[in-house]
């Protein structure tokens, strides 16, 4: 009788945790593909470019400030957000993938996807992968499209793909389901018709198309979500290929701005944002639902040039632009909103980067990350909690598409050369010329966010400092606490 009335009330006392618990949230990680932190109006008051969907979102809840992608340009960023982990300590020195190259992400890596998936979540990735896979390949070493590919999104954590190997301007033109290509590219297009590389396609892709397409894709996900995700939480990770080259705005979109194509395609990106967050609404489940909104790098002048010329400054108020060291090729727009947590309208100021997401999905499941992983990335939950962060990383380190340095630590930035290590300068803004009388720059970025006075000849103690703080976060092979871990190749500061 005592076991029975033992058992009994042991059962209540499950049933009564249960009913507490607080099911781990869904997550929607929406990243545009150079958006500039200026584009965005809710970020730059003058900007020329009405995005109100996205304005909504901050609205509702955190916009944050100083936030930085971990490289200047897409397939590093992208290796750096799914890892936690800078892109130079692999072999991807500088640039970007074409795509036909390898996988970026190494076999047994932790991704954040594979660390929701082991802790019960549905993830799929829907868009522009850009992070490399390997292709089947016929006895001859040619890629064989009929054959299944290895080392893409499937390998690296989700149980779904659908979108595209790389850029809308990169061959191979094609949709693809998971590890398969959905229709053969037999098509051969010459360069400019897909706005850039020659190359095979899907004879039936159209790139002005594809937005609508993958929006089709992740609304319908969401709105069918018990049915996809067995009740299970469910991550997306949604990366857009706008407003990226080839500008290619919707039929619906055109004329929507007065910026050209260029702002109309931004303008689609804003209506992608105010679509999945109405979907989530009409699915009831928007309250516990974490939606992260950024860019993969600063705007692109070749995407960007036409609303430039008309007065539109889409990496307001940061020097440069994607490729370079300078703030405008990688502080990007960062807005979180999560109703059940997040306080609405609020802002931060704190210094963070893109691959801080790997170690905030780790807080939020409550797992902590081995030595071997998320060796770049910090929390960002008690920023979103309205809490202090614990800087626990020493400096975030920058990247240019030439393989450059700098690091920036509480207000000083140092970049270990003399320009900005790209092609891009302050298109729409003051040109700043470049001190070839000294080997680096020195910026106080409390006071001198625009990098117009450089500061490295009269402080000395400084430039060194940054410099061996630099040297030995790349050296370590980490940057947040934790035992040293090798980086992939031999990685030279220059």
């Amino acid at each position: 009788m005592h076991r029975m009335l033992s058992l009994l009330i042991l059962q209540l006392f499950l049933c009564c945790l249960c009913a507490g618990a607080v099911a781990h949230p869904n997550l929607v990680y929406i990243l545009a593909d150079d958006l500039g932190y200026g584009d965005v109006q809710c970020q730059n008051p003058d900007s020329k470019i009405p995005t109100p969907n996205i304005d909504k979102l901050a609205a509702g809840g955190m916009r944050f400030t100083d936030l930085h992608t971990n490289s200047a340009v897409c397939s590093p960023t992208r290796y750096g957000i799914m890892t936690g982990r800078y892109s130079f300590r692999t072999w991807l020195q500088k640039g970007a993938l074409s795509g036909y190259q390898k996988a970026m992400i190494s076999e047994g890596r932790i991704t954040v996807a594979s660390l929701l998936k082991d802790n019960g979540y549905y993830t799929t990735c829907i868009g522009k992968w850009h992070m490399g896979w390997n292709w089947g390949r016929d006895e001859k070493g040619k890629v064989d499209f009929t054959k299944p590919f290895t080392g893409g999104p499937i390998d690296s954590g989700f149980d779904s793909f659908f979108g595209i190997p790389a850029s809308l301007d990169i061959p191979p033109y094609c949709y693809c389901e998971d590890d398969r290509v959905l229709k053969l590219p037999t098509r051969q297009v010459p360069k400019g018709v897909f706005g850039g590389r020659p190359g095979v396609a899907d004879p039936d892709l159209k790139p002005e198309q594809m937005m609508l397409d993958i929006n089709d894709r992740i609304t319908t996900l969401i709105k069918n979500h018990k049915i996809l995700a067995d009740d299970r939480p469910f991550f997306v990770y949604y990366p857009l290929p706008a407003p990226h080259v080839p500008v290619v705005p919707a039929k619906q979109f055109i004329g929507k701005t007065t910026m050209g194509k260029y702002g109309d395609y931004v303008f689609e990106v804003d209506w992608v944002v105010g679509e999945v967050v109405k979907a989530l609404e009409e699915a009831g489940i928007a309250d516990n639902t974490i939606v992260m909104f950024t860019a993969d790098n600063g705007a692109s002048p070749s995407a960007a040039g036409s609303a430039i010329r008309k007065g539109h400054r889409p990496n307001w108020p940061y020097r440069g632009g994607k490729t370079t060291l300078w703030d405008g090729g990688h502080r990007v727009p960062f807005i979180v909103r999560w109703p059940a947590k997040v306080r609405p309208g609020s802002v931060n100021n704190e210094l963070f980067c893109t691959t801080d997401l790997l170690a905030t999905c780790s807080d939020i499941v409550g797992q902590a990350l081995p030595d071997n992983a998320g060796e770049d990335s910090i929390s960002m939950l008690p920023a979103l909690q309205g809490k202090p962060t614990p800087q626990t990383r020493k400096g975030v380190i920058h990247h240019s598409v030439y393989g450059n340095f700098a690091i920036r630590s509480g207000k000083w930035k140092y970049i270990a050369i003399q320009g900005g290590g790209g092609w891009g300068y302050s298109w729409g803004m003051k040109r700043i010329p470049i001190d070839k009388d000294v080997p680096g720059q020195l910026y106080n970025m409390d006071e001198d966010v625009f990098e117009e006075h450089n500061l490295y000849s009269g402080n000395p103690e400084i430039v060194k400092t940054m410099a061996e703080l630099l040297e030995t976060l790349v050296q370590d092979g980490r940057s947040t606490p934790g035992a040293k871990q090798e980086n992939d190749v031999l990685v030279n500061v220059k």
